[in-house]
């Protein structure tokens, strides 16, 4: 998930449960307020009756027209009993309806005095009262519809408000977020387009004050040091690979001709052809060398052609073939290609012509025949280049690490070699977009495969 993506959620987040809990606080205290309200509507409603019971000579009669004549200010579905000190009823304001209340209530009250059960449908407040030296027990029952409404519509609304508010907050955290990174996403911008050939390019710089401005000055710092660090780093690699070639190349003429002459014994010619393939490999390592520094895996991809891989397979063994003579290759093309194959990939010649000579020259030197098998097979998405060849397997703890730099197995004692050559090989196919995996079906023999994606 994104920094961008990630402040606007805990912004969110927390704004969202902020305004959430400040609406149930809402809620709750108007609920409470609404409580208290309608218990001293209840409260006045038993000074009422109080009141009458003590200025009125006849309670029974003079109760149902006091009681209609007052009927105005009655709360909503307003039930009044009243008890005498028997705990019989004494008068009812209910009519036509079958009388019923709970003893266990009027039993409570010769303790508690008052009682009020705010939790029931409807909502009931009683109290005991001596009047005139008698005790009344007086149940008022009634219903607060309109505080109920009230609370319902403030309900309603907050849960309203609380949805538009959310999907608010939730936008525009996140556009205000994104105007806050805006000057981060180009930062990264920039920074994505830099590569090897553009390090000099310095990203832009707008606000020197902010944070993303010292961290864009200090990363132009960076890449600047980092770029004399490669032009040195470059510029020696391939001074002393082009210095080199000079000197092999002398080695190896002087060598060839010593070894044209006749009056020399076989065991020193013998050494001499040695000394010769070790001047050869270290020449076209050097190449090699030279090659690869002049290139990077985005600007080679401007020197791409089409490329024949057949045509590179038989340059490559010419190549190999002129210092190995006995050096035989076996060549085919898998009957599963597909109809109108073309072998044609896009690379550079020259790099993948080394690649498959440092093949070639793996099989020379630890094959048991000097003889390599190479086959073609081309599909619709790839090509599939197999080098095969009969000599002592690599171990299998030793092949995670075939292809890294100076590795040298188990199998290549008294053999030459740079441990160059496998990694060289790697490198170039990464340039070109392609793979390269080692297998062997039993203890001698040897499959290298390429696998070039179209």
């Amino acid at each position: 998930m994104s920094l961008k993506r990630k402040i606007a959620i805990s912004l969110s987040i927390a704004f969202s449960l902020i305004f959430g809990i400040m609406m149930v606080v809402i809620y709750v205290s108007f609920n409470d307020f609404r409580k208290d309200e309608f218990r001293q509507r209840f409260q006045k409603r038993l000074v009422f009756t109080v009141n009458f019971i003590e200025k009125s000579g006849d309670f029974e009669k003079e109760a149902p027209i006091f009681f209609d004549e007052n009927s105005d200010n009655v709360l909503l579905n307003e039930d009044i009993m009243i008890f005498g000190s028997d705990k019989g009823l004494v008068y009812s304001t209910l009519k036509d309806k079958k009388i019923t209340w709970d003893k266990r209530l009027l039993e409570r009250l010769d303790k508690e005095k008052t009682i009020y059960n705010e939790n029931s449908v409807p909502e009931i407040y009683a109290a005991l009262r001596n009047i005139k030296g008698e005790n009344y027990y007086i149940l008022t029952s009634a219903q607060d519809v309109t505080g109920q409404s009230k609370l319902d519509f403030l309900k309603y609304m907050l849960i309203f408000s609380y949805v538009v508010s959310i999907l608010l907050i939730w936008f525009f955290s996140y556009y205000l977020v994104s105007k806050f990174l805006e000057p981060l996403e180009i930062l990264k911008s920039d920074i994505s387009d830099i590569s090897v050939h553009k390090l000099t390019t310095p990203v832009v710089v707008k606000n020197t004050e902010d944070e993303i401005g010292v961290l864009a000055k200090s990363f132009n710092l960076m890449t600047s040091r980092l770029n004399d660090v490669f032009q040195s780093q470059k510029d020696f690699n391939s001074s002393a690979a082009h210095e080199m070639r000079t000197p092999l190349t002398r080695m190896a003429f002087q060598l060839e001709n010593l070894i044209q002459l006749e009056n020399h014994s076989q065991k020193t010619k013998t050494t001499l052809q040695q000394m010769l393939q070790d001047v050869h490999q270290l020449s076209d390592l050097t190449k090699s060398l030279l090659l690869l520094s002049k290139f990077d895996k985005e600007g080679i991809a401007t020197l791409y052609e089409e490329v024949r891989i057949d045509e590179v397979v038989f340059d490559a063994f010419e190549t190999v073939h002129r210092n190995f003579p006995e050096f035989k290759m076996d060549f085919q093309i898998d009957e599963d290609s597909i109809e109108d194959s073309i072998l044609t990939v896009k690379g550079v010649k020259s790099l993948l012509e080394i690649n498959f000579i440092n093949l070639f020259k793996n099989a020379v030197l630890y094959s048991d025949n000097q003889e390599v098998n190479v086959s073609i097979k081309e599909t619709d998405f790839r090509i599939l280049v197999q080098v095969f060849s009969i000599g002592p397997a690599i171990p299998k703890d030793e092949r995670e690490k075939l292809f890294e730099a100076f590795m040298r197995g188990s199998n290549s004692k008294n053999k030459t070699g740079s441990g160059l050559g496998l990694r060289i090989v790697k490198r170039i196919l990464e340039y070109h977009k392609a793979e390269i995996s080692y297998s062997s079906a039993s203890e001698n023999q040897n499959l290298f495969t390429v696998n070039f994606i179209k």
